[in-house]
């Protein structure tokens, strides 16, 4: 059957430093606040995507009703052998 695994085996032990007191962690002068190239590629995606929908909506506006069969008119079905 299966064999017991002593517990030593499975389990791990994690070893992390404290965190020191004089480490803001990240938050420095400059944390939370962007830059102006942040903000011209932001617009520059904005830009980006009005001109992607507007492309979209063209091809949109071109695309038939249904993409159904029409229905054949009378005389014009597909059993009938011709000449």
């Amino acid at each position: 059957m299966l064999a017991r695994i002593p517990v030593e085996d499975t389990t791990a032990l994690v070893v992390a430093q404290p965190p020191t007191s004089n480490d803001p962690g990240g938050q420095k002068d400059d944390f939370g606040k962007s830059s102006p190239l942040g903000l011209l590629l932001l617009v520059l995606f904005f830009i980006a995507v009005f001109f992607l929908v507007r492309s979209m909506n063209k091809h949109l506006r071109n695309l038939p009703a249904s993409f159904d069969d029409p229905a054949p008119a009378d005389g014009e079905g597909d059993d009938k052998p011709k000449g």
